[in-house]
């Protein structure tokens, strides 16, 4: 309690000291003078906007100065604003007492460290994490130009709670928070970068590539977490009460997470599934667009995008029609009347199908009789394709759609079953005349 006490004097002298020099005639004079800076700034920034497109002199400069001058160029404003009041208070402590441009000195310093913030948050391309490092970061630059930086902590670090042998105090979780946030940002764009470089390398195949950067995103952001406990003073023996937990955590709320993370990896070991590989598991049928840790995404020919857990691929009957090669195998039935000649039918046939291009000309396809039908000679037409990523029962339309011209160009008729009615009876009809 008495720690808490001493703070708040702290706190008190600090802001009568800042009281003391703003009380004054000089302090509506300093106020007039910087919103006049600002009301220039953003005149002649706007100004310069429109008669030069910034953006574009710079687009062809490389990623990251091209960012950082962009910020700049959106800050211009401030940046004249600055300049405007540095000039302004070189002038008035020429001219009169230091005290009397404290204001224009402090509204100098925040504004020229928002640009530098802002300038250096910009490489941060999720928005929102750009905003709340550029917050944080000016909060802090704020606290500390007005002097106010050491009692805070000092506040924010008087009380906290015992778990264990672990004091958590507000400023353990806000440092820890901040670090964290940092930590995982840094840790996700050098894996995305780590990544890219994986996939340059055309001697791994596709699922070793993806096994491999999986595999050093989940290292480096484990790695991440761990420095940034250390460096928060926190004892990671301190945490053994929480294994328990978590481990029973695991075993019933995330079992299916786990699973699927586990598929997933077994999944991209085995090389059974591989981004680009065509596959139907139940009635989802495309190809394997992204593997993820709890997902494989497959778009279908239509252009839907089915998420479909790991797991069903490790559990569930998978066909993978690209699994060893390309080349799939495919089949089209038909009928024709028995007064066909079969050797003239199967003839026309692969006359027909030829014409089809998607349809390899290696292997040949076949044309069999495959059985006498109760009213039609029954044939199957065999084929190979080397493009099932583009559809399969396109190709078997084209083909049928080729079939039935033939045959209506050769003459062949494709029979139709024939009912006949008997009637063991004698019926009666009755047939009335209106009116």
């Amino acid at each position: 309690m008495d720690d808490l006490d001493e703070i708040l004097e702290a706190l008190s002298a600090g802001w009568t000291a800042v009281a003391a020099k703003v009380a004054t005639i000089w302090t509506p004079i300093q106020i007039a003078l910087i919103l006049l800076a600002a009301l220039a700034g953003w005149a002649v920034a706007a100004a310069v906007r429109k008669r030069f497109d910034l953006d574009k002199l710079t687009s062809p400069w490389p990623t990251y100065p091209r960012i950082a001058a962009r910020a700049a160029v959106h800050t211009l404003g401030i940046i004249i604003a600055i300049v405007l009041l540095l000039l302004i208070r070189v002038g008035m402590q020429a001219a009169t007492l230091p005290s009397r441009s404290y204001l224009i000195g402090v509204a100098a310093n925040l504004a020229t460290a928002w640009v530098v913030i802002a300038i250096l948050a910009s490489v941060i391309h999720n928005q929102l994490f750009n905003r709340l490092v550029a917050i944080a970061a000016w909060t802090i630059a704020a606290l500390s130009i007005l002097g106010l930086l050491e009692p805070v902590q000092e506040a924010l670090d008087s009380a906290g709670i015992l778990i264990g042998g672990l004091r958590i105090t507000a400023l353990v979780a806000i440092k820890a928070t901040a670090l964290l946030l940092l930590a995982l940002w840094a840790a996700t764009a050098l894996s995305n970068f780590l990544e890219r470089q994986i996939r340059s390398y055309p001697d791994l195949t596709p699922s070793i590539q993806v096994l491999l950067g999986k595999l050093v995103r989940i290292g480096l952001i484990t790695l991440a977490v761990l420095i940034v406990l250390s460096s928060a003073g926190i004892d990671f023996s301190a945490l053994a009460l929480f294994s328990g937990a978590v481990g029973v955590g695991i075993g019933f709320g995330l079992q299916k997470i786990v699973s699927n993370l586990v598929s997933g990896i077994i999944l991209l070991a085995d090389k059974s599934i591989k981004p680009g590989d065509i596959i139907t598991l139940g009635d989802n049928y495309g190809w394997v667009d992204t593997m993820g840790a709890r997902y494989t995404s497959v778009v279908s020919p239509d252009g839907r995008e089915y998420l479909i857990p790991n797991e069903d691929f490790v559990t569930q009957r998978v066909i993978n029609w690209s699994y060893s090669n390309e080349r799939v195998g495919l089949d089209v039935r038909f009928g024709v009347s028995y007064a066909s000649n079969p050797h003239h039918v199967r003839d026309v046939a692969l006359a027909a199908i030829a014409t089809v291009p998607r349809v390899l000309n290696a292997p040949a396809p076949v044309c069999h009789l495959a059985k006498f039908g109760d009213s039609s000679l029954d044939f199957a037409l065999w084929f190979w394709i080397g493009d099932p990523i583009k559809g399969v029962g396109n190709v078997r339309s084209a083909v049928l759609f080729a079939l039935w011209d033939a045959f209506k160009r050769e003459g062949i008729e494709i029979p139709y079953p024939v009912r006949e009615m008997r009637l063991d009876k004698g019926v009666t009809m009755v047939v009335e005349k209106p009116g």
